[in-house]
């Protein structure tokens, strides 16, 4: 053998396994959860058994996935009675912007935006009729073509977020102009869906080796929202197609299931911006083809346009970053390499239109009433054609003005409140929940081949985050590549946070649910001008750490003070430390006061108890997010500052109490 051939061997093996092993803790959720697997899987019984073909008339019939052609002339005279969102809709049609990557095209989402420009251009050209938008959807259908990989080729290729985007993309662009291609045309990018299709199903297709199933995780219901729609497009043209399209119904059954039952979105709101388009798009797609409407069983969705409004700081501008989300404070300065990605001419990329989908769904006026606040604020979105075609004129909207100042999301125990909806008001929200919600605990059992992959969620439990006239004066750091609970506003026990943080980007891999759920809110009490918010965030902490007693109160004085108290017992002395963070300044006034962000609006607080203690103020510095499949391997970066606050000895019982005040 030569050592030409014997290099590329081994160079073959040692990416094969980069490419497709898993973070250790990963590995490890996994042969536990397939330990519960008894017997046959359970998605073999789900694909036999749910509804995946599509309708008769539809058969043999393009296009058909999402639209027929009567709709499509439908469409046509909508652009002339909604013509702000239809021209808004032409301005976005990326094929005439943006020439496509050429190949390999791996730099971060570049695909992804490929995926998106086909099915743009390709509708506009079935409504106007003009050439130059076939051209330009043909263009990104042929760069779709040349990606030998779908995705990375160092981390999960074929068979993730960039084959979902492309299997939905150039799936739907052959679907709708199926009659406007030749047939070299349409034999090219049927074989090439047909290939990666393969790919996809045979990497999620169960096993009886007892395969899992991250199914609440964007990873799981992206890639598997684009195979469905490729399967719909090419139902009675492949045979695979059925299988395909039955993988794809009895996976998101399991999705459907394991959403979140009181709205609010776990993995945070960039990830809500990100992922939820796909729910949509497999529901939209599924609805069409097969007349089975799923959103009737997904009761989460027609409340996630509180999550949406209460995540959405005054201003519209960002959101409460609890969870990965952005880069904290580098972020909130307008800098960085996730502002500029997520905002298109200066106005945040947030797919608030998905509301306008829900509301239409559901019937649902405050969707409505958020979605039309959060385009007055000069939000946009990723599909803005979307748009053009969810929103419902005849609907009618209940203002933001109208809608309650605070909510609580009592499956996942955060709270959110602020004084109005103006730009300039005071909001602030609490948190102290198990990473998925306590309806988990109940379906971890239910759906034993569930995996968690909780790595988005952050260990905060019992922090908070406060707002005030435009100002961020205290809360989270952002997107973190290996999450700490020292980036939060809450405790650690001699330097030990919570959870399993430290070993990764997934704080929750390997703890039982059942200790997860017993983090709560004990207590809420809420009003126009007092809010009461207890929590017990015992459990938050590994048993080792010791801590028997972690009981917080945070209370609120309309207009501008706080309270916020903590009962601590451990098993042993240990020095218990406080944080408070801010993006920019914290200066010491005194002994026991300090002044965030002191320049205009700011916060003051003072250290009641203990009396005593030590203070340092100090840089906030974490690992940020490194690329797809090393994402704990990102490079150290400063997010802020942050003031901790430790008891001067060890003890075994503290009380903790500091006011805050905003002036």
């Amino acid at each position: 053998m030569s050592k030409n051939i014997t290099a590329i061997i081994l160079i073959f093996a040692f990416l094969s396994n980069f490419v497709f092993a898993q973070d250790k803790q990963e590995l490890e959720a996994e042969k536990k959860a397939s330990q519960k697997i008894k017997g046959e899987h359970p998605l073999v019984n789900l694909m036999k058994t749910k509804t995946s073909t599509i309708k008769k008339e539809l058969e043999g019939v393009h296009p058909r996935v999402f639209l027929t052609q009567n709709e499509i002339d439908a469409l046509k005279a909508k652009t002339k009675s909604e013509k702000e969102l239809w021209q808004t809709a032409l301005s976005r049609v990326r094929a005439l912007t943006f020439e496509p990557p050429p190949p390999p095209a791996e730099e971060r989402r570049a695909q992804n935006e490929v995926g998106l420009g086909i099915p743009e251009a390709a509708l506009v050209y079935k409504i106007t009729g003009d050439k130059k938008y076939l051209d330009a959807a043909k263009k990104y259908m042929d760069a779709a073509v040349s990606y030998n990989i779908w995705g990375y080729s160092y981390n999960k290729p074929d068979v993730d977020l960039a084959a979902g985007h492309l299997l939905y993309g150039l799936g739907w662009g052959y679907d709708l102009l199926y009659n406007d291609l030749s047939q070299t045309e349409r034999d090219k990018y049927k074989a090439k869906l047909i290939r990666q299709a393969k790919l996809m199903f045979d990497y999620f297709k169960p096993s009886s080796k007892g395969k899992t199933y991250a199914y609440s995780q964007n990873h799981t219901f992206i890639p598997i929202s684009g195979l469905a729609i490729t399967a719909y497009a090419l139902m009675g043209e492949t045979p695979e197609a059925k299988d395909w399209a039955a993988l794809s119904r009895a996976i998101f059954d399991r999705v459907l299931a394991t959403y979140s039952e009181d709205g609010y979105y776990y993995e945070g709101m960039e990830y809500w911006i990100f992922s939820t388009p796909w729910l949509a798009h497999y529901l939209d797609a599924h609805l069409h083809a097969t007349g089975e409407n799923l959103y009737l069983t997904t009761p989460g969705l027609n409340l996630a346009h509180t999550y949406v409004a209460h995540a959405t700081l005054p201003g519209g501008e960002f959101n409460f970053d609890f969870g990965d989300i952005y880069q904290g404070n580098i972020t909130r300065s307008r800098k960085g390499d996730d502002y500029e990605r997520e905002r298109i001419n200066g106005h945040f990329r947030t797919n608030y239109n998905i509301l306008y989908n829900l509301a239409n769904q559901y019937k649902n006026g405050e969707a409505q009433g958020v979605a039309d606040w959060l385009k007055s604020k000069g939000q946009v979105n990723a599909e803005e054609l979307w748009t053009f075609i969810w929103y419902n004129k005849n609907l009618k909207s209940v203002p933001i003005e109208k809608q309650p100042f605070w909510h609580y999301f009592p499956d996942h125990d955060v709270v959110y409140w602020r004084s109005n909806w103006n730009d300039n008001a005071t909001a602030f929200a609490f948190k102290c929940g198990p990473s998925e919600g306590h309806g988990a605990t109940k379906k971890t059992e239910d759906f034993p081949e569930w995996r968690l992959s909780s790595g988005h969620a952050h260990p905060d439990a019992g922090s908070f985050i406060i707002w005030s006239n435009g100002k961020y004066l205290t809360g989270d750091s952002g997107y973190a590549g290996v999450p700490m609970t020292e980036h939060h506003n809450t405790l650690v026990f001699d330097g030990k946070g919570q959870n399993k943080e430290g070993s990764g980007h997934d704080v929750w891999v390997g703890i039982p649910y059942e200790r997860l759920n017993k983090i709560r809110i004990l207590n809420v009490k809420a009003d126009g001008k007092k809010v009461l918010i207890t929590a017990d965030v015992t459990s938050a902490y590994e048993p080792e750490v010791g801590v028997r007693k972690f009981i917080r109160s945070f209370e609120f004085t309309a207009p501008n003070k706080f309270l916020v108290t903590d009962y601590v017992e451990t098993n042993s002395p240990q020095i218990i430390t406080s944080f408070l963070h801010s993006d920019n300044v914290i200066n010491q006034l005194s002994s026991n006061k300090f002044v965030f962000e002191p320049n205009g609006t700011s916060l003051f607080a003072e250290i009641v108890e203990p009396k005593d203690f030590d203070a340092k103020i100090e840089k906030n510095i974490l690992t940020a997010p490194g690329k797809p499949g090393s994402v704990d391997k990102g490079e150290r970066e400063e997010r802020g500052v942050k003031l901790s606050i430790s008891t001067k000895a060890k003890v075994t019982k503290a009380k903790m109490a500091l006011k805050l005040e905003i002036k």
